[in-house]
């Protein structure tokens, strides 16, 4: 049965199953990769503060870095999508492997600037005496990782364009019990303390970057595609990537004025700021999964000529955003009483908090709809059109933002502005959704 003969209620069933198949994996291998993080706290927290400081140093300027890169999965799983949608696996994975070429230049750029200048980097960020050796030994010991896991990133896209989230949850999942097994056992067995902790991730990054090379090798040799460098290739890699770059940069830009108005509201804002932040990312997760079947999915009816089957993809994923957005919110309203005892006793702390969870609360279901039709553009490659987008809302956020200590706002003033952020960029993507704009069928856009 076609999608032009089948039922509404048929063609619903069908993408519901593709939503799911595709966004429950993807939302397990979302939520381990935070999990390096904390086996790593955890193991490392019992050598001493200092080094527990330097670590939370060293990892933030990781983590930041190669979240900038994170379009090395996104636009990856869009060109490869196409292809696939077009019938031509050779192509696809071809695609993906100048992706992970640019991916591997890339970490290794990063690399040469890192190593000589992470004494410089750890100064600027303001790590105490005591802790800026730990944090940089463990930032120039990981930064030997980098290609490995901007490499990951690569390989991602290439598995998510070929409608495949399993693996990338299973290489995770063994990725994280690596991690954990490799930093007790170099940390204490070994003795290198915050040395051991930083080469176990390292190991366990080149492990999950050379299964990912493992299962990509073996899908080009089946479909005959080159393996070599395409200089033309990672060039139009690099490309679509440049928008996705700008877009993410300034989101980035967003969460760090956030927090910087956080701070100037004072010790209890700026702490439950850090608390309700790391609840909103842990819920962006939930959402981000969907998104991430959008990108395969749309990517895959575009590149087959199907726009009928692009538009009634995107208006059911919309419909699972908005649902999820609202279960989450229900979730979020629920849980309060419960979640803020587990990182703060002090009342003023939660005092400050809970109001604000309310606004996030109520917020989630706008969440759902940006971060779907996010990544349903995405899919589209429609990455100039987010840049855009993504720098209008940096601009009408930041000045309000800016306006809350001075008008006398607290964090919930804050976390309405970021509410505000959220509505700006719902109503950027949903009138690029509905000029149909973004419909560029065939195998590239």
């Amino acid at each position: 049965m076609t999608q032009a003969s089948a039922t509404p209620k048929a063609t619903r069933r069908q993408h519901d199953r593709e939503i799911v198949a595709l966004a429950v994996p993807a939302f397990g291998a979302l939520v381990a990769e935070p999990l390096f993080v904390m086996a790593d706290s955890a193991i490392v927290g019992h050598l001493g503060t200092a080094q527990l400081a330097g670590l939370g140093i060293a990892s933030a300027l990781l983590t930041t870095a190669v979240s900038v890169f994170v379009f090395l999965a996104y636009a990856t799983t869009a060109a490869v999508a196409r292809r696939v949608g077009a019938g031509d696996l050779q192509a696809a994975i071809r695609q993906g492997m100048d992706g992970i070429w640019l991916a591997l230049l890339l970490g290794a750029a990063v690399i040469a600037v890192v190593l000589p200048a992470a004494p410089s980097i750890v100064e600027l960020f303001g790590a105490s005496d005591t802790a800026a050796p730990y944090a940089t030994t463990y930032l120039r010991i990981s930064a030997l990782g980098i290609p490995a896991m901007l490499a990951v990133l690569a390989s991602t896209g290439v598995l998510r364009g070929l409608q495949d989230t399993k693996t990338p949850l299973y290489v995770a999942i063994a990725g994280f019990v690596a991690n954990a097994v490799l930093n007790v056992g170099l940390v204490y067995g070994a003795g290198l303390g915050i040395a051991g902790s930083a080469w176990g991730t390292v190991i366990a990054q080149c492990g999950m970057a050379a299964a990912y090379l493992m299962v990509v090798v073996r899908g080009a040799r089946r479909h005959g595609a080159s393996l070599r460098p395409d200089a033309m290739g990672i060039r139009a890699s690099a490309q679509a990537g440049v928008p996705l770059l700008v877009r993410t940069l300034s989101l980035r830009a967003i969460l760090m004025i956030a927090t910087a108005v956080a701070a100037r509201l004072g010790d209890a804002d700026i702490a439950a700021h850090q608390i309700i932040l790391s609840l909103w990312s842990l819920l962006a997760f939930a959402l981000d999964a969907i998104a991430i079947a959008g990108q395969a999915i749309i990517g895959r009816y575009l590149g087959a000529d199907d726009t009928d089957g692009a538009r009634q993809a995107c208006r059911r994923m919309v419909e699972w955003g908005i649902a999820v957005g609202v279960a989450l919110g229900v979730l979020v309203v629920l849980s309060r009483p419960l979640f803020l005892p587990l990182f703060t006793g002090d009342s003023t702390v939660k005092d400050a908090a809970l109001p604000a969870l309310v606004i996030v609360a109520l917020s989630q279901p706008i969440s759902g709809v940006v971060f779907v039709l996010d990544g349903v553009l995405m899919g589209a490659g429609d990455g100039p059109y987010l840049a855009k987008a993504m720098i209008l809302t940096l601009v009408v956020f930041a000045p309000v933002a800016l306006l809350v200590p001075a008008l006398g706002g607290g964090l919930t003033a804050l976390w309405a502005a970021m509410t505000l952020m959220m509505t700006v960029r719902m109503l950027t993507l949903w009138l690029r959704s509905r000029s149909g704009r973004w419909l560029v069928t065939g195998a590239t856009r």
